[in-house]
């Protein structure tokens, strides 16, 4: 970390949440000769994971290792990446300075012409006794991110909402060996009967909690009735709730997302309602992967330097105006 450059606090842009999204759009900022700020609280969405998948060339990285490299590049380029949460973002007051206030955990504030927020969600997990303790581990959401590990192993697919028919039937493609929990969950004919058609046997019974080996490994799921069903991994979809609080202090706008509940909009360069500000990965996108994340990082980068080029354009050409012609 280049601590030299911490104290200064005024950046072409701030970038609160240092996943893949957050990351990618500093690298082209640096890249693009611009002084960024990154901000970190250190906690992505993925970091229960030992690895990730489908990310071309870092296929079986630690995410970790990843977002570690990602900072290097960045402060190779100058920029400053530090650990620590923001508190407040608010519009800034001078005319003059025009852009944003941020207040960090550490009690500094620095100002920004553009913003990007990038602080992605967290899982809610059902409260099934033994389930928390098994996510990153055994318990997982994404068949193409974990699929291939678990193949021709014993899936339990825990039905969570109404997509949890269609991840069953996608991890059939993975194992012939699937249950679908429904914890009691009513089924539609039309449900029952593809998962049927496919060989999946359907489980109704209560969910009473997860069983364990004497290592701590996943080895079945206990039912109310005192039951237990042997299975190696469980797939689920957790409820998704986006850290979006700073965005919505600023005012974005939303729309109903994954759930109906809404999430905030924002155009395909990631730009928000709110002038000045961008917003990348999970915390607009439930579905972003690393690269999808990574991806929007890139064009939102991309982006806020051309927008920055825009506005000093135009001061330029009202500072010409304003020269007195000899």
């Amino acid at each position: 970390m280049h601590n030299e450059s911490i104290h200064n606090d005024s950046w072409d842009a701030i970038i609160i949440g240092g996943g893949s999204g957050g990351l990618s759009a500093a690298l082209m900022l640096v890249r693009a000769r611009r002084r960024v700020l990154v901000v970190d609280s250190g906690a992505p969405r993925n970091r229960f994971a030992a690895h990730m998948h489908g990310v071309i060339g870092r296929d079986g990285w630690s995410p970790l290792d990843l977002l570690a490299a990602g900072r290097a590049e960045i402060e190779r380029y100058g920029g400053v990446v530090v650990p620590t949460d923001v508190v407040a973002v608010e519009p800034t007051a001078e005319p003059a300075h025009a852009g944003f206030d941020v207040t960090l955990g550490t009690g500094e504030r620095h100002h920004a012409r553009r913003l990007l927020i990038a602080t992605g969600l967290r899982d809610e997990l059902p409260d099934i006794p033994g389930l928390a303790e098994q996510w990153g581990r055994a318990a997982f959401v994404c068949p193409y991110c974990d699929g291939w590990e678990w193949r021709d192993r014993r899936i339990a697919v825990l039905a969570t909402g109404p997509m949890s028919p269609h991840q069953a039937q996608m991890l059939r493609q993975w194992s012939s060996d699937v249950t679908f929990v429904t914890d009691e969950a009513e089924l539609t004919d039309d449900a029952t009967g593809e998962l049927t058609a496919r060989g999946i046997v359907i489980e109704p019974r209560a969910v009473a909690g997860t069983s364990t080996d004497a290592d701590g490994r996943l080895s079945g799921i206990r039912f109310a009735d005192g039951d237990t069903a042997a299975v190696d991994v469980i797939f689920l979809h957790p409820r998704v709730i986006p850290n979006d609080g700073l965005l919505r202090s600023l005012g974005a706008e939303t729309a109903p997302g994954q759930g109906g509940a809404p999430w905030v909009e924002v155009d395909e360069t990631g730009r928000t309602s709110i002038p000045g500000v961008w917003a990348v990965g999970n915390v607009v996108n439930p579905s972003a992967s690393v690269p999808v994340a990574s991806g929007a990082g890139n064009i939102a980068g991309a982006t806020i330097n051309a927008d920055l080029i825009e506005e000093e354009i135009r001061l330029a050409v009202a500072a010409t105006a304003l020269t007195p012609r000899s």
